[in-house]
């Protein structure tokens, strides 16, 4: 991030920012402005939680109130590199009137291990990844989200920003394939029937999340929106940050809507005989 920054031709616009828990200073890099420490994490509203101590993503977002002035917010899991032209990218790209961008990860080898390996790392271009992992939302958009007890480094983190963003951004972006950021390791889905963390995410967002957000789902919002309907579907289908059923049913309303605008359109060229 402190490279890719230094690349950007804005730099004086980036700044980097940080939560975390007290126990946490140390480790805080000096090129970071820390924010006010969480004070509560998923085993707080969960007691049937045990052991890992992780943060609640709206709790993160929350601290943002704390910065005096800024118009985008980024965020990406911790295990997340960027390019060295990723911050150029995001600036031209939000130059073009987009109020939310989602940027999937490529995947590189595991045999990198130091830091004197990012060059290395910056021209492996490894394989594509179909999880969503770096969110860029404007300011406004922020205070909009519903995350309720949704918690970081978990499945379904992804899913509730994937359609937070399709009920309320109105012009995103997703780049799911560009060389722009990467992952050390090449797996793509991890063992989650014995995870605990993993079923409270997904009751989280299917009990208390997905209810609110629905009514404002539009195809149009999601990704693949712009693909032909076989391909949308399969990759819909596909994709373990979407739903078939949520597809089918929005999928649906776009053809009644297109119908119907057919329908009136062919009343109105009649009447105007």
């Amino acid at each position: 991030m402190k490279r890719s920054k230094e690349w950007c031709v804005e730099n004086e616009n980036i700044t980097f920012y940080c939560t975390q828990f007290e126990e946490d200073h140390s480790v805080i890099p000096d090129y970071f402005s820390p924010l006010s420490d969480l004070k509560r994490s998923v085993i707080d509203v969960n007691p049937a939680l045990k052991g890992k101590k992780l943060p609640l993503i709206g709790d993160i977002l929350e601290k943002s109130k704390e910065i005096k002035a800024f118009d985008y917010l980024i965020y990406t899991n911790a295990d997340i590199a960027v390019m060295p032209h990723f911050y150029n990218f995001v600036l031209d790209q939000l130059s073009n009137g987009h109020d939310a961008i989602v940027i999937n990860r490529r995947r590189i080898s595991g045999k990198y291990k130091f830091p004197e390996d990012l060059s290395l790392m910056y021209s492996d271009q490894g394989r594509s990844h179909p999880g969503f992992d770096c969110f860029i939302v404007k300011r406004a958009l922020i205070e909009k989200f519903v995350f309720n007890d949704i918690c970081i480094g978990i499945p379904f983190l992804e899913v509730s920003f994937i359609h937070n963003i399709a009920s309320f951004a109105d012009n995103p972006l997703y780049v799911m394939d560009a060389h722009l950021t990467f992952h050390i390791g090449t797996e793509v889905l991890e063992k989650r029937t014995k995870n605990l963390y993993y079923w409270h995410n997904r009751k989280i967002y299917f009990e208390k999340i997905q209810p609110k957000l629905k009514q404002g789902f539009t195809l149009s919002r999601f990704p693949y929106a712009n693909e032909r309907i076989p391909i949308r579907s399969l990759k819909w289908i596909l994709n373990p940050g979407l739903f078939t059923r949520e597809y089918i049913r929005l999928e649906r309303k776009h053809l009644l809507a297109t119908i119907r605008s057919k329908i009136k359109e062919l009343r109105w060229r009649i009447l105007a005989r």
